[in-house]
C-alpha cells in the first residue's frame, strides 16, 4: 500500500548575465523551472536484513514535466542521486545547478523531468534520528535502490528513465540500477566511485569512522541522550580528509595558521549538525556492495568519471580500467588534476565533467 504526497516547494534561482546595445553587463533574475517537494511512503517495506518498517517515507524533489514518446513511455526522465551524508538539495549549489539545470544546459528543466531523491537514512526520508535510533533497519545499497525504484514507477508514474546518475554513494548506485534494471534507462553517468567491494583504504577510514563512534563512551549503543561529541569529532576529521583536494587547499590555505582555521570551522560546523546514529548507518550501507561480477548485465552506455586527486577513489589502483572492460557499452574517463579539479568533490563541479555528459545522451539518443 503506497501513499504519495506531493507539495510545492520553494526552488532556487539562477542568474543570467544581459548585455544590451554594448552597455555594461548586468545580472537579472530567471525566474525558477517548475519545483516540487514530496515524501512518498511505502508501506511494510522488507529490507535484505530481514527487517521490516512499517511505513518508509522517502523524499524526492523534482524540476520540470515528465513528457511520453509516441510509444508511450516517458523519455525525458533523469534520476540525480547524492552522496553519503548528502540529500536531493546538494544539486542546486551552484557549481552544478547553474551548468547543468540553467536554461539551455544539458538537463534544461524545460526539456527534463530531474528527480533529485533523499536516499533512505539521507535529509528528510525515513532515518535513525526520527526515533528509533540503533534499532532502525540495517539498510544496505540495494535497499536504497530498491526504494528509489519504488519512488520512480509508483510514486511518479514513469515507467522509463532517459538517464541514471549519481555522485560518490549515488555513483554506486548507478552501478547497481544498470544491474539490478537494466532496461529501465538509455544511458548511466557514475561519477566518483568504483565497481568493487570497500576495501582498502577506502574501508580503512570508514571503518575508523564507524570505530570512533562506537567506542565514544557516551555512544551507549545508539541510545545516547546527546551526542558523542569525542566520536563524532573523530568522525568529522575523517570525513575532512577522505573528501580534500590537496591541490586547492594548498592554494586556499598556505599557512598553518590558516590550514588550523579551516579545520577547526569544519569540524565545529559538523559537529553542529551530524547524527551519530545516522552518520554510522550511512557509512556502514556499503559494507556489502558488490557489483563487480554482474557488470556485464549493464546494456545501457555508460560514461563512468573519475578524478586523479580522489582521496576515496585513488587512480593509481587502476580499477575502473580493469572494470569496464565489463560493460559492453561502457566508457571510463579519468579527469587529470587541474585547477578546476576538487579532490572527490569534483563529481560535483559540472563544468569539468559536461562534456562528456553530453557525448553519453547524443550517443545514447534515440533515433
Amino acid at each position: 500500500m503506497i501513499r504519495f504526497l506531493p507539495k510545492c516547494a520553494a526552488a532556487y534561482a539562477f542568474t543570467l548575465v544581459l548585455c544590451a546595445n554594448g552597455a555594461a553587463a548586468q545580472a537579472q533574475p530567471v525566474p525558477p523551472p517548475a519545483t516540487k517537494e514530496g515524501d512518498f511512503f511505502i508501506r511494510d517495506f522488507k529490507f535484505r536484513s530481514g527487517e521490516t518498517l512499517p511505513a518508509l517515507k522517502l523524499h524526492y524533489t523534482t524540476l520540470g514535466t515528465p513528457r511520453r514518446g509516441a510509444d508511450g513511455h516517458v523519455n525525458n526522465a533523469v534520476i540525480v542521486m547524492h552522496g553519503t551524508g548528502g540529500d536531493g538539495h546538494q544539486f542546486f549549489r551552484p557549481q552544478f545547478a547553474d551548468v547543468l539545470f540553467a536554461p539551455g544546459g544539458l538537463l534544461d528543466p524545460a526539456k527534463m523531468y530531474i528527480i533529485l531523491p533523499d536516499g533512505i537514512g539521507h535529509g528528510k526520508s525515513s532515518k535513525p534520528s526520527d526515533g528509533l535510533h540503533a534499532r532502525f533497519p540495517k539498510y544496505d545499497y540495494d535497499d536504497m535502490v530498491a526504494a528509489q525504484y519504488a519512488l520512480v514507477t509508483q510514486g511518479l508514474g514513469v515507467d522509463h528513465l532517459r538517464l541514471v546518475m549519481g555522485t560518490s554513494m549515488g555513483c554506486m548506485h548507478s552501478f547497481v540500477w544498470g544491474e539490478t534494471y537494466p532496461a529501465f534507462m538509455d544511458a548511466l553517468m557514475p561519477l566518483a566511485c568504483q565497481s568493487v567491494p570497500i576495501a582498502g583504504r577506502n574501508r580503512a577510514w570508514r571503518k575508523m569512522l564507524i570505530d570512533g563512534i562506537t567506542s565514544d563512551p557516551a555512544w551507549q549503543g545508539g541510545d545516547y541522550k546527546s551526542q558523542p561529541q569525542q566520536g563524532l569529532r573523530t568522525a568529522a576529521d575523517l570525513l575532512l580528509i577522505a573528501g580534500s583536494a590537496p591541490h586547492q587547499q594548498q592554494k586556499d590555505y598556505p599557512t598553518r595558521d590558516a590550514a588550523d582555521a579551516y579545520v577547526t570551522e569544519h569540524v565545529e560546523k559538523d559537529l553542529a549538525t551530524l547524527d551519530a546514529n545516522d552518520l554510522l548507518y550511512q557509512v556502514s550501507a556499503s559494507r556489502n556492495y558488490d557489483p563487480s561480477a554482474s557488470l556485464g548485465k549493464i546494456t545501457a552506455p555508460l560514461m563512468w568519471i573519475n578524478s586523479a586527486d580522489d582521496f576515496i577513489n585513488p587512480p593509481e589502483t587502476n580499477i575502473a580500467e580493469a572494470q569496464v572492460k565489463k560493460i559492453k557499452n561502457g566508457r571510463y574517463v579519468l579527469i587529470p588534476i587541474s585547477d578546476q579539479t576538487y579532490g572527490h568533490g569534483t563529481h560535483t563541479r559540472a563544468a569539468v565533467w559536461q562534456s562528456y555528459l553530453a557525448e553519453l545522451l547524443k550517443e545514447s539518443a534515440k533515433k
